[in-house]
């Protein structure tokens, strides 16, 4: 049987043809080794291989641009290690900064050590909220989708950390509406594309579209300015991921529906457009 170093290099110099990442490659052999994380391929190199079947399908996905998470079915976030599947999106750098600046900007509107109730509203692999719950665990937090699939996902994840989220099935704030909760927090990181040919192939051939590609006819965005009203009893703050072309349209529905309210854009790492706060007095 090969060692692994061996099996590395030569997936390494075949994957050349395929565009395949070494990084994914060492991401496959870190799974199936049992590693904590892929750098371990390299400094594990001499040990053999526990499987190499195993390794040669994953291989194969991958050579078929099958993006390394969904092969694995594990994805970092924050430190996490999260289930996930095509049933949901694999989660971003972006949505990572995303939790971050919530902690950095949460405590100009409430004192984040109370019992707040906060809603992480298209929550696909929960990864929002398992972090949300992590750095505020006095947030009663609630985890939303329109997808059964997601919420079966989401609640793998919830029981791996064996942290008590809420689940709601139904689109934006309907289902809490409906349970006739007040919100102090919504968190959400909706469909937010507009331009299919950016989205790489990777992601078309494999991630859910419901979760990519934002239909104005039936916004989420619209849906939570639009009913924020129903579950908001004081003050209201709203953290949102955004598209970099979104910012004329969500200022139009944030005048259109909105009152008594302020709101921020805030870049990503990239210097791109990618969140909304908004505060509701």
């Amino acid at each position: 049987m090969p060692n692994v170093k061996e099996v590395y290099q030569q997936a390494v110099s075949e994957a050349k043809g395929f565009d395949v990442p070494s990084q994914d490659i060492r991401a496959l052999l870190a799974y199936l080794q049992g590693y904590a994380e892929p750098i371990d391929v390299v400094i594990h190199g001499e040990d053999e291989i526990k499987d190499l079947k195993a390794f040669k399908e994953g291989f194969e996905k991958l050579k078929n641009n099958e993006p390394v998470e969904y092969v694995i079915h594990q994805a970092d976030f924050l430190g996490q290690k999260l289930y996930v599947d095509e049933r949901v999106l694999i989660p971003r750098q972006e949505t990572m900064e995303l939790v971050s600046k919530i902690t950095e900007v949460i405590s100009a509107y409430f004192d984040p050590r109370n019992y707040l109730v906060a809603a992480d509203i298209g929550t696909g692999s929960g990864c929002i909220a398992l972090a949300l719950k992590r750095f505020f665990p006095n947030w009663l937090l609630s985890a939303s989708d329109i997808s059964k699939g997601a919420l079966e996902v989401a609640k793998i994840n919830f029981n791996n950390a064996g942290v008590n989220v809420n689940l709601l099935e139904g689109s934006a704030l309907e289902p809490y509406i409906e349970a006739k909760m007040n919100l102090d927090i919504i968190v959400s990181n909706p469909p937010y594309i507009l331009n299919h040919d950016e989205v790489q192939d990777s992601v078309k051939d494999f991630e859910p579209d419901s979760a990519l590609y934002l239909d104005k006819e039936h916004s989420v965005y619209e849906a939570i300015f639009r009913d924020v009203k129903k579950v908001k009893k004081g003050a209201l703050f709203m953290a949102l991921e955004i598209g970099y072309d979104l910012k004329e349209y969500l200022e139009g529905l944030m005048k259109k529906y909105l009152v008594d309210y302020e709101y921020e854009f805030m870049e990503d790492l990239d210097e791109r457009l990618r969140f909304l706060f908004v505060y509701l007095k």
